[in-house]
């Protein structure tokens, strides 16, 4: 392949960070399963601690295997950099942990997965870190959550569980308009079907645990910098702009400009809060990755056959699915999300909350579990499970109300599928 080429997204998700195993020959990444590694010699070893030199030192900071991850994912985003993480609750961790002081704040979308409410909304009070919640549907709601505390702005690209494709290049307006990085879930799309940072993302977060991964057999985590925000010019991000005293005086942007803050988040919040990937997970995820393209195609091909024959059901009262005409994210969808709308969507039954629950336990080839993203077509009630912690309004706004079911839409004959849900809805 000549020097000039751009390999092509599908091309990407099989070979991007891979070459055969130097010592081995081994054409498939293989399992650095190991705490920590050989130095060199004494000088090795200092220069990899004092972040003169890149290298491997201990599996908690990274691995091998990892590195392979970080690289892939970095790709197919089109970022300068990745940290993977165990999760992707441990990613949105480290991520706020290298911006926010106590009593700092971030704006976040009000359409957000319920498990991302519960950590924005009470764990992060643990840190002093306070979240405003705002309509991402508005920016002008977005900018009047802003204030001179805020830090950062928070979406998903396709919030969960809705399937409310977010207008991205009017948020990152108005993150750029008061100098803040904008953040994005990228999960329920993956870069297959949504590339944010060329929306203005600043950073993109993933659990790997679904689509990327896709087996629902591994956790994982990753954060993706586009190595686009100038984290020095507000004096607002110290631990990237400021001399680091565990590190001799270095200051990480200036040091590592357009990969600092993945940076970060490796030296100063993976080595001391510790939630590293294993491994096994690691090349787990790395070996999903590789069909991702034919996943999620396959996955959004199915979930519109499955919509519309809902749409259409006498006990359904509405569907909340992007890729159906008339849908009011179908215009929007098309434009961020050309390929399809991907595998995850709600819809409503005239039952309500009881009509919900009965559903749920009639499905036969549906799994009825908390996870999104498998190859198998997966059911859950969000009301009565992972959105349960939530005030009603909460839920509401969650989208997730009490006659809410959300469907993730799996791999398997559209017409199989089909035919399960026809035979729980009578």
């Amino acid at each position: 392949m000549s020097d000039d080429h751009i390999p092509g997204f599908d091309t990407l998700a099989v070979h991007a960070g891979a070459q055969p195993d130097p010592a081995t020959g081994a054409r498939t990444t293989p399992i650095y399963q190991t705490t920590s590694f050989v130095f060199d010699d004494v000088d090795h070893a200092a220069s990899l601690f004092g972040l003169q030199a890149f290298g491997n030192i201990y599996t908690r900071i990274m691995n091998p295997t990892q590195a392979v991850l970080e690289e892939r994912v970095a790709a197919l985003e089109g970022g300068t950099a990745a940290l993977a993480v165990s999760s992707g609750h441990a990613a949105q961790h480290l991520i706020f942990h290298a911006m926010l002081e106590p009593g700092d704040e971030f704006v976040a979308s009000r359409q957000l997965y319920g498990g991302s409410i519960n950590q924005f909304t009470h764990s992060f009070k643990q840190y002093g870190w306070n979240v405003a919640w705002a309509d991402f549907n508005d920016p002008a709601a977005i900018e009047a959550a802003i204030t001179d505390k805020t830090k950062a702005i928070f979406c998903e690209s396709i919030a969960n569980p809705g399937g409310i494709v977010m207008d991205l290049d009017a948020i990152s307006a108005v993150a750029k308009k008061h100098g803040l990085p904008l953040i994005v879930d990228n999960t329920m799309a993956t870069p297959y079907l949504c590339r944010p940072i060329e929306h203005g993302a600043d950073l993109v977060v993933h659990s790997l645990t679904k689509f990327m991964g896709g087996h629902g057999n591994s956790m994982g985590g990753i954060i993706v910098d586009a190595g686009s925000f100038d984290w020095s010019a507000s004096g607002k991000y110290p631990m990237l702009s400021e001399p680091r005293p565990e590190y001799q005086g270095i200051k990480i942007h200036e040091t590592f400009g357009n990969f600092a803050f993945a940076i970060a988040c490796r030296v100063l919040g993976l080595r001391d809060l510790g939630p590293a990937i294993s491994p096994m997970n690691a090349f787990l995820i790395l070996t999903g990755i590789e069909t991702l393209p034919l996943r999620m195609q396959k996955h959004s091909d199915n979930a519109k056959e499955v919509a519309a024959f809902l749409a259409s059901h006498e006990a359904v009262s509405w569907v909340s699915y992007s890729g159906l005409p008339g849908d009011k994210s179908y215009n929007t969808a098309q434009k961020y999300c050309p390929k399809g709308s991907g595998a995850v969507f709600t819809f409503g039954l005239k039952g309500g909350y009881d009509a919900g629950v009965k559903l749920v336990e009639s499905l036969q080839l549906f799994s009825h579990l908390a996870n999104i993203g498998d190859t198998r077509s997966l059911v859950i009630h969000p009301a009565s499970t992972t959105h349960r912690q939530l005030t009603d309004e909460q839920k509401t706004a969650a989208g997730a109300g009490p006659d809410v079911v959300r469907l993730s839409v799996g791999i398997e004959d559209a017409s199989d599928i089909i035919a399960d849900l026809k035979q729980a809805l009578s």
